[in-house]
C-alpha cells in the first residue's frame, strides 16, 4: 500500500502570513506544497507568477507541485523551474504541443504533470501517458479556491487510475477541487493517491488536527487495488 500524500493549496493561506503558513502547514504534515498560477485569460483569475515561487523556495524544502493554469505554457515552465519548482503541471487544454512542453520539464531535471478540466475526456492525454510523472485530474472548474467538489468525476478518476495501471509506468494520480474531509475518502477509492486542499486545511484553525483527521480517513484504502 502507498502513502496518500496530502498537498496543501497555498492559494487558500494567508498571504500576509506566507511563511508562518507554510512553516505551520509544513509541521502539521503537508507532503506537498500545492502552488496554483492563473493567468486570467485560461482561467478567470490572476495569481501569482515565478517570482513567488523563487520566494517560496527560500523558507521550504518541501517539493513545491507548481500547477500552471495559464495559457501557453511552454513559453513560461523553464522560468517556473528555474524558481524551485519540483513538480511542473500543465492543461492539456491550454498546449498545442504538449509532449515537446513535458520534455522541456523532464530535460532540466523535473517532474512533469498535466491536468484536464472536468469537460475534457481522459482520451486528451491518453497519448502522453507514456512519458508524464503525474496526472491532475480537476473536480472543480479551475479558477478559484473554495468550490464544491464534482461528485460525477469520481468515474473518471478510476478510469484514468486503469489508464495508468495499463502503462505499468509509475505515475502518480493527483486530484484537486473541493476536496474535504467528507469526501476524501472516495476520492482516495476511486484512486487518487495524491489530493490537493485548500480551505480544508488552511481554514480548519488546526492544520495538524486537520491533516491527522484526513490521514486516518484515508489509511485504509489502497489505491492499488484500482
Amino acid at each position: 500500500m502507498k502513502k496518500t500524500l496530502i498537498a496543501p493549496s497555498i492559494l487558500s493561506c494567508n498571504f500576509l502570513k506566507l511563511e508562518e503558513e507554510i512553516k505551520d502547514v509544513e509541521k502539521a504534515g503537508a507532503d506537498l506544497i500545492h502552488v496554483d498560477v492563473m493567468d486570467g485569460h485560461f482561467v478567470p483569475n490572476i495569481t501569482i507568477g515565478p517570482m513567488f515561487v523563487r520566494a517560496l523556495k527560500t523558507i521550504t524544502t518541501t517539493v513545491l507541485d507548481v500547477h500552471l493554469m495559464i495559457k501557453n505554457p511552454q513559453q513560461y515552465v523553464s522560468e517556473f523551474i528555474e524558481a524551485g519548482a519540483d513538480i511542473v503541471t500543465v492543461h492539456a487544454e491550454a498546449d498545442v504541443h504538449l509532449l515537446r512542453t513535458i520534455d522541456m520539464i523532464r530535460s532540466q531535471g523535473r517532474k512533469a504533470g498535466v491536468s484536464l478540466n472536468p469537460s475534457s475526456s481522459l482520451n486528451l492525454i491518453e497519448y502522453a501517458l507514456c512519458a508524464i510523472d503525474l496526472l491532475l485530474i480537476m473536480t472543480v472548474n479551475p479558477g478559484f479556491g473554495g468550490q464544491q467538489y464534482i461528485t460525477t468525476m469520481e468515474p473518471k478518476i478510476t478510469a484514468a487510475r486503469d489508464m495508468i495501471k495499463k502503462t505499468g509506468r509509475n505515475i502518480d494520480l493527483e486530484v484537486d477541487g473541493g476536496i474535504k474531509a467528507t469526501n476524501v475518502q472516495r476520492v482516495v477509492k476511486a484512486g487518487a493517491n495524491i489530493v490537493v486542499m485548500g480551505t480544508e486545511i488552511f481554514h480548519s484553525g488546526d492544520y495538524a488536527a486537520k491533516i491527522r483527521e484526513v490521514r486516518k480517513i484515508v489509511s485504509s484504502q489502497d489505491y492499488g487495488t484500482h
